[in-house]
């Protein structure tokens, strides 16, 4: 064989073995590439401690996510079992909007539930404090008589009459 021949065959061979490595994702309709998007946008990076989704995300799980997404879309599969899928695979934590049953109900009731103990307990509160002090201009029961205040008492009652 001539040098030629063998650079020609290992170029071949170069080919052929690059081929899966750099296979094409599927091609998608603009209809089907919106859905993954979508869907891609609403599953964690399970590796980034940012919580950023895979759609943002440049590593390399979130890259096999995100072409295991674009496959099932292309496969017809529905969003509720890409989503199913991907958190059966790790667990709820990469969906990005976790269901809101089970335990997970609990997480998403909570802060409503903190937020009407606070409520009622302000209400409790301010009931207690707005029982009425007596009005300034009268005297109290166990106050020492003073003319000196009695006088001040009667001179300002008189300038809020004016």
């Amino acid at each position: 064989m001539r040098p030629s021949q063998h650079l020609l065959s290992a170029a071949l061979c170069l080919i052929l073995l690059g081929a899966p490595a750099h296979a094409a994702s599927p091609t998608l309709s603009p209809d089907q590439e919106a859905r993954a998007v979508a869907i891609q946008k609403n599953l964690r990076c399970p590796l980034c401690d940012t919580g950023e989704s895979i759609a943002e995300s440049r590593s390399d799980i979130s890259i096999k996510m995100r072409s295991s997404v674009r496959e099932q879309v292309a496969e017809g599969r529905s969003d509720a079992a890409i989503y199913s899928f991907f958190s059966a695979r790790y667990g709820n934590f990469v969906l990005l909007d976790p269901p809101k049953s089970g335990r997970n109900l609990l997480l998403w009731g909570a802060p409503l539930i903190a937020l009407a103990g606070g409520g009622a307990a302000l209400w409790a509160f301010l009931r207690r404090r707005g029982v009425p002090s007596p009005a300034a201009g009268e005297p109290h029961e166990n106050e020492p008589h003073d003319a000196y205040l009695a006088q001040v008492r009667r001179d300002t009652a008189r300038r809020g009459e004016s």
